[in-house]
């Protein structure tokens, strides 16, 4: 089989493909043939060794993919050979076969295809923890959603939608803004490039607050961090819940006075962690995606398709923060 693989830590450049043997999957365990493969951020950080998760190498980067069961490792039950399957893998995705535990897969309906059911736990996932479990979303509530237009960000605006909220989204290019539109936004931000100075800030500020009106925000999901994260806090209502889900602009240093002041709080969204110490409330959530997918509310965005082989430009491409929606690595149809 072939897989693309992180020998030493670097960029996408360095990733290799590799010609290996078919895995043999052990107890527990089950033998994948990936369709699909979904690229998240995290992915972009593993192989730079920036993460907090480093898998001894060689590996292949990719958590996240959707395929056919080819094998069954011992014990395994419930699961039969040709089954479709979604997986959460923690690496080892962009291959044309993966080993990954029975207890970590769900079933794949038919109606559902491949790139689609590779593109839906960990956006979808983090997101509806992030809003239910760390935000306490109520109908009525306003979300602003900090870069709005990735994988994550569409998710948190279609999820805040179907939960009944009004949703602010803020995003980099009118392009993107057209993309948060067309996923249910109410109203659209659209922010410079960071650095921010001081007076750079305050303006991006009044943005927020105009666009979330006069009571502030219920909620921020904040994906982006950096110099995006203040303006964001200082537009939150009185008790308000700040989300911390992501920093690829650089991890903030938010004023403490100003959460006394909104008496709001500063929630993290560690998702991955919680599925390990959570799992029957992790499958009780993947159950309502899948309900909220066939109800039509929610529905992933697959914005770009690439090859194993073109597997580096797909990460690159996530890396540079050029991504709208979904970017996923196709291995067969």
């Amino acid at each position: 089989m072939k897989a693309l693989r992180t020998h030493a830590a670097g960029g996408p450049e360095t990733l290799v493909l590799d010609d290996l043997p078919d895995p043999v999957p052990g107890k527990g365990e089950v033998l994948v043939r990936v369709h699909a493969c979904s690229i998240n951020f995290p992915d972009t950080l593993m192989i730079r060794d920036l993460y907090q998760f480093k898998p001894e190498r060689p590996y292949a980067p990719g958590s996240e993919l959707a395929g056919t069961i080819e094998a069954l490792g011992e014990g395994v039950t419930g699961w039969a050979v040709g089954d479709r399957v979604i997986a959460m893998t923690g690496s080892g995705g962009l291959a044309e076969k993966v080993i990954a535990p029975a207890a970590r897969l769900f079933a794949l309906p038919d109606d559902v295809d491949f790139a689609t059911g590779a593109s839906l736990l960990m956006t979808y996932g983090t997101t509806i923890h992030g809003l239910k479990d760390r935000g306490h979303i109520t109908a009525g509530d306003t979300v602003l959603v900090l870069g709005a237009a990735g994988g994550v960000g569409l998710s948190a605006v279609e999820l805040a939608k179907a939960y009944g909220a009004r949703v602010i989204a803020a995003v980099s290019s009118e392009e993107k803004a057209a993309v948060a539109r067309e996923a249910g936004a109410d109203e659209v931000v659209i922010y410079g490039r960071a650095p921010f100075d001081k007076a750079q800030s305050k303006a991006l500020a009044e943005q927020f607050k105009a666009a979330c009106g006069p009571t502030g925000a219920n909620i921020v999901y904040d994906i982006v961090g950096g110099d995006y994260s203040e303006p964001a806090l200082r537009a939150i209502a009185w008790e308000g819940r700040f989300l911390v889900v992501g920093f690829p602009a650089g991890i903030a240093r938010l004023p403490l006075n100003l959460t006394l002041l909104k008496s709001c709080d500063v929630c993290g969204v560690f998702w991955g962690a919680w599925t390990a110490r959570e799992p029957a409330a992790f499958k009780a959530e993947v159950a309502e995606l899948f309900d909220l997918l066939k109800a039509g509310k929610i529905n992933p965005r697959v914005s770009q398709r690439f090859t194993l082989a073109e597997g580096r430009e797909a990460i690159a491409l996530l890396e540079n923060r050029q991504a709208m929606g979904k970017v996923v690595v196709e291995m067969m149809g």
